[in-house]
């Protein structure tokens, strides 16, 4: 049984939680339920759970700041918020898991089984990653986490040279001839990178602009990127595209 805490500010929201895992997640056993922050930092220390659901949106001290004040994070984590762009998107870049309110059961389900599943990781380099961004919005972060199935890669945003879709994962072209299949989609990877020199340029392919060797021209022409790979351009992007290279040059 994976020892496990609910903290949320909002109790209607932790019965459901909490229903859902009866009902669909065996594996799990809830210890406690906390109402705040600071209740959960308590409930943390004393009773050393495997797994913490943690509302990001709470008063006085949100989930962010709780997990700062921790002095260390023995536990996997999972969050729960509603939509909020910008915290997903930092989520994304330490490659954490969270879930949309109000919760789905096969979204929950797929969740926990990650977290029975999951390799030993860098946790606290996954977090470094989080806080950076939450902290410092106007930082660029220099390291992403990605989900592989081999376990987590940290990697430097500077060694990706392409991004290509494989159906609801992306696989990373890196320096090195290195390559790695992302359990995320290519939608996904563009939000998380788009403070960088990365462009979207055809609907299967994101690529960094500084790793561009040459622009072969046709009717949407092709790419070729440092590492002598061809990435087609859509004729949608073309434009944008030639806009870019221009201003880089």
């Amino acid at each position: 049984m994976i020892r496990t805490i609910i903290i949320d500010d909002e109790p209607y929201c932790c019965d459901a939680l909490q229903i859902l895992l009866q009902r669909y997640c065996p594996q799990v056993e809830i210890i406690a339920i906390c109402h705040s922050a600071e209740a959960g930092i308590k409930t943390i220390i004393e009773e050393k759970p495997q797994l913490v659901f943690l509302d990001i949106e709470m008063p006085r001290m949100n989930g962010f700041e709780m997990l700062e004040k921790l002095p260390h994070i023995p536990f996997e984590l999972i969050f729960t918020t509603s939509y909020n762009q910008y915290a997903i998107r930092a989520i994304r870049f330490s490659a954490m898991d969270y879930l949309l309110k109000p919760v789905d059961r096969e979204e929950l389900q797929t969740a926990v089984l990650r977290v029975v599943q999951k390799l030993v990781h860098p946790l606290n380099q996954q977090l470094e990653i989080l806080l950076q961004k939450i902290n410092h919005p106007a930082t660029q972060v220099q390291r992403i986490a990605l989900p592989t199935m081999e376990g987590l890669q940290l990697v430097l945003v500077g060694n990706i040279i392409s991004c290509a879709s494989s159906s609801n994962y992306t696989v990373f072209f890196l320096k090195g001839g290195q390559k790695l299949t992302v359990s995320r989609t290519l939608k996904e990877v563009e939000e998380m990178l788009e403070d960088h020199a990365f462009l979207r340029v055809h609907h299967s392919f994101l690529v960094n602009l500084n790793e561009i060797s040459r622009y072969v021209k046709g009717e949407g022409g092709y790419l070729v990127m440092s590492d002598d790979s061809k990435v087609d351009v859509s004729r949608s992007k073309k434009e944008s595209l030639l806009l870019k290279l221009q201003h880089c040059s």
